[in-house]
Parts: C-alpha cells; structure tokens; sequence
C-alpha cells in the first residue's frame, strides 16, 4: 500500500484509465467517500464504466452518464433513476454466472473497510459476494477505511499490501431498513412459515414480502440460513433462537451470506460476530452446495407467474426494477437438495393488477422447468412433476377470485 492519503489529495487519475471498468460492493458495501470523489473527477478521467451492483446511494445519477456508463445486474434502488432515464445497462445473467465475467472486465476496485486487526488485516466489510474474487483480478485496489464500519466475519481478509491507496473516513454507513409487509403478505407468509420445518435451511429473496416470512418463522427451531443477503429480521431470529445453525450439514453453527442488507441493528449484530460469516457467490450461489445442505428451502418473491409457472422477477409497466438475480440458483439447489422446498411466493393482485397471468407482461427470468412450488394469498400450487393442464388448473386455483374466470379462458392459449 502506498499508504493513507487525503481524500483532497487522491487523483483517480492516476488508477483509472480511459476505456476501465470500475467496481465496488453493493448498497453498504459502497465506499461513498470514493464514489464521491470518482464522480466528481470523471471529466478528468474520461469515459470509463462502473458496475454498481444493487445501489442505494446518490451514485447511480443519470447527470453522471456523460463520462461514465453503468452497468448493474439489478434495476432496484436508486438504479431506478438510471433506468428511467435510458442509462442503464443490465447483465440479465443468473447470479452464479458475475464472478466470472466481473473477472475479465473490471479493472479498478473500490473497498469498504473497517479499520484492520492487529496484524494489519482487514475484514471486507458488508458486502462480499462478488468482491472477493474481485482482490485476485483487479489491476488497482483502491480502500476507503471507515471507523463507523462493522468487522464482519468473512472467507478473506485483506492485507495493506494488495491496496494501492487508501483514505480514511468517519462517516455514518448506508441502512437499507426492511419494508413493512401488509395483511396481504403476512397471510401468505403464514402459509408459506407452515411448509417450513424445523431443521430446515433457508434462502430469503429481498422485499417486503420475504421480511414478513421472516418475521413469521419465530417460533421454528434449529432453522439455518445459507442465503445471498442478510436482513434485519435475522437479528431476532437469531436472538429467539430460532436460528441456530445447529442442523446444518456444511457451515454447521454460522449464518451464511454474501451480503448484509440492513440498518445500524444488523450491523451491530454482526460485528464480530462468529455466527455470522460472508462468503463469495462462489460459494452462496453454488448449485452442487445448496443441493447438499438437507431441507434447504427457497423462499423468492416475483413480480408475475404465468399459468404453466414461467416467472418474471425484472420488468413491470415496462420499467426494469428487479433482476434475474440467484433465484434460479437457489431454486435448483432446493430441487437436488434432500427435502428441499423451491418456492415462490407473490401476492395474486397488486393495485388491482392481476399477478398470476395467462401470458408474461415481460421476460422469463425462470422458466417453468425451474418452478416449484407457487404460494399466494389463495393456497399453494405445486407445480414439481405436474403436465402443463395441471399446472394451470393448480394456478388458477390460487389466482385471484376475479381473475379465474378469465384465466380458464385464455388458459388454453398458455399452451402454445
């Protein structure tokens, strides 16, 4: 490491070309003191490109895009800004397949690190997954080091050695607090919290609906968690003892994940905390290791299904605002997984808009081979090993009441 610099003093210039790809971890995990600077400095630097990942900050600004491309798997958060403006460039590829091709294109890497160990090492903070296998490629490591962040437990630290310069910062971390669900998704998440034993290991997708799953599996036990992201309501869990990890078959004892999407009370939480470890997708989003853990259950949401169990998780009204993302990743894995549970849960309308559909409104980001078992508001639709005309009478079942009638009419359609 060249050593600490002020921030005043740090040129991008002299780690970014022209042509680069920058990158750093997702929501907390942005080291905000850097990206600040970066664009603030991108006239000088000259077009360059950015993988943002899922943002939450004022970084993924369409004023930017006049020096700078981004690129993101995710149309969420405030990437949303960008793909409303037409600034905004998707990777729609399962979650498993980033590493390798975040490998071959970016060059530059931003950190996010708390202060290190007394042997000079750091953790890499909230936000692992694909920024580990990011420290063995990148040409340049640049760190922001901020004495407000959580020591997170993780498969890699890094040395002061690997980093080509560094700031130091105090400044208050990025809290993404969980959405509150409404009646509706408490009610399928009762539904959904009955499928779910004791003993079991779970994957929770992000949004309301999976933080009201959370929050209603209170009173299970030796529940274990192998997710790609952590929330706030993993905290209680834990704390309720109804995560313990103790039933695992592989990271026995610890709560697994990439990253950690939360406030200052998963934060602190975490800080140091042995249950709690990071691990790169490699490692999260690995078919062959979540089909071995036993009873491990998906738990994604959507944004529509169709009546032979294609599902759209990426585009609504025509906006792109979610993602591919690793559904399909863990869905799989719950199919080889012994007594695993692949499931979707969705409300049947929202706004008064039919969500179990005869055809997509958008694109198939799991296709129907994939799909397992289909929860709404009405029941469960289990689609595993079904024909088509099954599939569809199981669909409409747990449809909403006024969309049934329509959807056995247009049934027949779904076929083709």
């Amino acid at each position: 490491m060249t050593g600490t610099i002020e921030l005043s003093r740090l040129n991008f210039r002299d780690f970014v070309r022209p042509g680069d790809m920058v990158a750093w971890g997702q929501a907390s995990g942005e080291p905000l003191s850097l990206t600040e600077a970066l664009m603030a400095q991108r006239a000088a630097i000259g077009p360059f490109s950015v993988f943002t990942g899922l943002c939450y900050s004022g970084t993924a600004n369409p004023d930017f895009t006049d020096r700078v491309g981004f690129v993101s798997y995710h149309g969420g958060g405030s990437n949303r800004r960008l793909g409303d403006a037409g600034k905004l460039d998707i990777l729609p590829v399962h979650y498993s397949a980033l590493p390798g091709i975040l490998r071959e294109r970016v060059n530059v890497l931003l950190l996010h690190l708390p202060p290190p160990d007394a042997n000079g090492y750091f953790s890499l903070g909230l936000s692992q997954d694909y920024v580990i296998p990011l420290l063995d490629s990148a040409r340049a490591v640049i760190a922001e080091i901020n004495d407000r962040l959580p020591w997170i437990e993780g498969e890699r630290t890094i040395a002061a050695s690997r980093i080509d310069a560094s700031v130091r910062t105090s400044r208050p971390v990025l809290e993404m607090p969980s959405r509150p669900g409404d009646a509706t998704d408490r009610t399928i998440a009762s539904i959904v919290s009955g499928l779910i034993e004791d003993g079991a290991t779970i994957q929770i997708g992000i949004g309301a609906l999976p933080a009201a799953i959370l929050e209603a599996l209170g009173d299970h036990r030796h529940l274990g968690i192998h997710s790609g992201s952590l929330f706030d309501p993993i905290v209680d869990l834990m704390q309720r003892g109804a995560v313990d990890n103790s039933r695992k078959t592989i990271d026995r004892g610890v709560s697994i994940a990439g990253c950690l999407l939360g406030t200052q009370k998963l934060h602190a939480f975490a800080d140091r905390n042995k249950a709690i470890a990071m691990r790169a997708i490699g490692h999260t989003h690995d078919v062959g290791v979540i089909g071995s853990l036993d009873k491990f259950t998906a738990l994604n949401s959507a944004i529509e299904v169709d009546l032979t169990g294609q599902i759209n998780a990426e585009t609504a009204g025509g906006k792109y605002l979610g993602a591919v993302g690793g559904a399909v990743d863990f869905l799989r894995g719950a199919q080889r997984s012994r007594g695993g549970l692949p499931i979707v849960a969705l409300q049947s309308r929202t706004g008064g808009k039919a969500k179990i559909v005869s055809r997509l409104s958008g694109p198939v980001s799991t296709s129907r081979a994939d799909a397992g078992l289909i929860v709404t508001e009405y029941g469960i639709a289990d689609l595993r090993g079904q024909k088509l005309r099954e599939r569809m009478k199981r669909m409409i079942e747990i449809a909403h009441p006024d969309d049934r009638a329509n959807l056995e009419k247009e049934a027949f359609s779904a076929l083709r």
